[in-house]
């Protein structure tokens, strides 16, 4: 990413925010590059990266990207994956 990268980031309140964020990590590990401990992840997409940090009631999650679609682009991804894991208590996800 450049200087003129675009971010975004989200905190949700969970108390499994590290749960989540290693289910993010290792599902997107799969495919992309990732690299995780409990507390901290980043995952790198071919059109963007993401970062989370997790602590005892809140996973931040920090998207960013060379423009305004592909920023959109990993909102959405990182969001929908996000809420699929959390089915049982859908997250409040709101990016600033």
């Amino acid at each position: 990413m450049t200087e003129n990268t675009l971010q975004s980031t989200a905190r949700v309140s969970t108390d499994k925010a590290s749960r989540y964020l290693q289910q993010l990590c290792k599902h997107f590990g799969h495919k992309r590059p990732v690299e995780f401990t409990a507390k901290h992840g980043s995952i790198a997409f071919d059109f963007g990266t993401c970062t989370l940090a997790a602590d005892d009631a809140i996973l931040t999650m920090t998207v960013a990207a060379e423009d305004a679609a592909s920023l959109e682009r990993m909102r959405n991804v990182i969001a929908s994956h996000l809420e699929r894991f959390a089915f049982r208590e859908p997250p409040q996800i709101a990016w600033t």
